[in-house]
């Protein structure tokens, strides 16, 4: 039998052939070894966190003092038990009679101690935030000293060599606080505080524990307590607000805060209503270090958000003495001692009272509330038996130096005024101790005046500078109390005062003052009842006032009532008023230094006139007691005169020393209306006037105690 060949099959073939070497995937591979190391090092920091959560912690304490101690640059010291760990998302700390330490200037040896503080701090905020956030924190027999040194440069709460920061609360969500004290000094304001903090233990779970807290202190020498409460724990726990209040009161001011609260110490969005009350608004201001004018008794109430460094006053309404106030008000808190706090503001009154104006400008409010205007402005300067009108208050230089501010204050009307004033425009602008009050308008008697005043308190000598011009005003309106008919009349007047001075108050600043003050009349009519007395023309004069008919419209063909202001003393410069029949003239002039007055106004006629004094009206006194001289002893020299001529000779003889021959030379009107000084005024035939005086100090001899008028009386 024939052998049959052996034929491998196809089975067996594959079973022979050896199988492919299989490719190694490199990205699985690392994504495991990733997933590995990623769980180990989860599981080491578990396995941290199990050691930290059983043993509590207790273990870092010597570490966190070392550490603790090392960067604050303070003694760190915990006397009692310690935990530190996560829990889990929140890091718990507790400390048994934990101290940290002052620097070796401050008053008090520890910035902080406490028999027991246990808190939960946010860890991702603690780690990475501006500002830690306190979830919860139980503190007990705490004590807090919180101070500033001596130059305002360093304060106990800012650790190493930065300097002193502003002080900044941690956010604190709820708070359970017993037996626990604060401590706050600032020497440069004058101001220190003392509070201590209880908790009230209530029945029922309704309340929980509430913390009052109630304090005393004193601000520029000046006493005054506060008291408060917040709510509970608890009550935040069952879904309950957080309501705050707080109230300061001293002798000379009292504030009361109220309102919801997000957290313990979370003020941040939080619309908390603010009233404040009291004799002065200055003293209220002065707790923060921000130097404003005086007022009279005020009252204000408004609504404060906090929002970053901004604590935003609006909806703000009230009054200061007889007048109403409301608009908005914004406090930009430094971050930091480099930079200066700003203060904004929109302020708006529909009607002030006058005698609120004078503690703006430095007058007393206490004298103006117990003696009124009259007698707090010529009260002042006592020691010279002289009355005086301008305020004596000095710049507080040193105050303003702490802070700027940019304000805007509108007025509609001001009431009991000499003359009609509304719609007052006001603008503060404070920048680095240069002040500047521009724009100072407002609509005066159908007119409208405009100033800018800037006060530079950054030198040594304070320098300020006025600038004040009035546009075309009738002067019916604007002299009605003063003898001018408000009658249709189309005579107007404008004025422009452009001066310097220096000196840390208004009375200084004048009485140092060098410039220009010019009042230009031009062509027009007005009524007067006393232009007569001007011109002292006897016979008109006396028909006139026997009839009862005094009134009549005066045609001024132009007019001028110039000052050359030099060191305080301001001479005639010139005074020089055409009319249709007289030509007035002034000699003389004031001192802005002891207010004193000393002018001679003569009325020279352009017609002839039988019966006429040609005798000047003396002006003499003070701001405060002008004293007006009309019978001078010039005019009685001629009566004398007239009587021996009608003695000696005839009655008819005696009428000669009266006699007027109406000569006055009448006045080139350029350059009186362009404002010029008496040197440049001229006739209408172009000759140099020389009935005007020379507007040199000398003229004026208002300083002297006892004087006479131009040395002519």
């Amino acid at each position: 039998m024939a052998e049959i060949p052996y034929t491998e099959s196809v089975d067996d073939v594959r079973s022979e052939t050896p199988p492919p070497a299989r490719r190694r995937d490199t990205g699985t591979h690392t994504l495991a070894t990733g997933i590995s190391i990623l769980a180990t090092l989860i599981g080491l920091i578990f396995l941290a966190w199990l050691v930290l959560f059983v043993t509590k912690g207790r273990f870092l304490k010597h570490t966190f003092e070392r550490i603790a101690s090392s960067h604050t640059g303070r003694a760190v010291k915990v006397a009692g038990d310690f935990n530190l760990y996560l829990d889990p998302f929140a890091t718990k700390f507790l400390a048994e009679g934990l101290t940290i330490s002052n620097p070796a200037w401050a008053s008090k040896p520890n910035l902080f101690q406490a028999k027991l503080i246990d808190t939960r701090i946010d860890t991702f905020s603690f780690l990475f935030g501006d500002q830690s956030k306190v979830n919860w924190i139980n503190l007990v027999d705490g004590a807090a000293d919180l101070e500033w040194d001596a130059k305002h440069q360093n304060n106990t709460w800012t650790f190493g060599k930065s300097g002193g920061k502003p002080f900044q609360m941690p956010l604190i969500q709820r708070a359970e606080i017993d037996g626990t004290t604060a401590r706050y000094r600032d020497p440069s304001m004058q101001l220190s505080v003392d509070v201590a903090f209880q908790a009230i233990h209530a029945q029922d779970n309704k309340v929980g524990k509430a913390i009052r807290f109630n304090g005393d202190g004193t601000m520029r020498g000046r006493p005054f307590r506060l008291w408060g409460s917040q709510s509970s724990p608890n009550q935040l726990i069952a879904g309950g607000a957080n309501k705050f209040d707080l109230h300061a009161q001293g002798a000379l001011f009292h504030i009361d805060v109220a309102g919801n609260l997000p957290g313990a110490t979370m003020i941040e969005g939080a619309d908390l209503t603010v009233g404040a009350r009291g004799p002065n608004i200055r003293y209220l201001f002065d707790l923060i270090g921000v130097a404003v004018p005086d007022t009279r008794t005020y009252r204000l109430t408004s609504h404060m958000v906090k929002q970053g460094q901004e604590y935003r006053f609006t909806r703000m309404t009230g009054f200061y003495g007889a007048s109403d106030i409301a608009g908005r008000f914004t406090a930009r808190v430094p971050a930091n001692s480099d930079e200066r706090m700003l203060l904004t503001a929109d302020l708006k009154s529909r009607h002030v009272d006058i005698i609120d104006v004078g503690p703006f400008i430095g007058y007393d409010p206490a004298a103006l509330a117990t003696k009124g205007a009259t007698a707090a402005a010529t009260t002042q300067h006592k020691g010279d038996g002289v009355p005086r009108i301008l305020p004596d208050a000095p710049l507080r230089s040193d105050s303003i130096k702490t802070f700027d501010a940019k304000v805007n204050y509108t007025i509609a009307t001001i009431t009991q005024p000499f003359v009609p004033v509304s719609n007052i425009v006001l603008g503060v602008d404070l920048n680095r101790s240069l002040l500047k009050l521009s724009p100072l308008n407002f609509d005066v008697a159908g007119g409208h005046l405009s100033s800018d005043i800037s006060i530079n308190a950054r030198v040594p000598a304070v320098v300020t500078e006025y600038d004040i011009r009035l546009s075309p005003t009738p002067i019916g309106k604007l002299l009605y109390k003063s003898g001018v008919a408000d009658a249709p009349a189309s005579g107007v007047m404008t004025a422009r005062v452009k001066m310097r001075g220096v000196g840390d108050s208004l009375r200084k600043s004048l009485a140092s003052s060098s410039g220009r003050i010019a009042i230009i009349l031009p062509k027009g009519t007005f009524w007067t009842q006393y232009i007569q007395l001007s011109e002292f023309d006897l016979g008109v004069f006396l028909q006139k006032l026997l009839q009862d008919k005094l009134k009549k419209p005066v045609e001024v063909n132009c007019g001028l009532i110039g000052f050359t202001v030099r060191d305080g003393i301001a001479s005639a410069d010139p005074i020089l008023i055409d009319t249709d029949k007289n030509v007035m003239t002034a000699k003389g002039g004031f001192s802005f230094k002891d207010e004193s007055l000393s002018l001679a106004f003569r009325a020279d006629g352009k017609k002839f006139s039988l019966f006429s004094g040609q005798s000047p009206v003396g002006i003499g006194g003070y701001f405060a007691k002008p004293a007006i001289q009309i019978i001078t002893p010039q005019l009685l020299a001629r009566g004398g005169a007239g009587l021996a001529l009608g003695i000696v000779a005839s009655p008819l003889a005696a009428i000669i020393a009266f006699v007027d021959p109406g000569d006055a030379k009448s006045a080139a009107c350029g350059p009186v209306l362009a404002g010029a000084k008496a040197s440049a005024q001229r006739t209408t035939k172009g000759a140099p006037r020389e009935d005007v005086g020379s507007g040199k100090s000398k003229d004026v001899k208002a300083e002297k105690q006892h004087k006479k008028f131009l040395g002519i009386f």
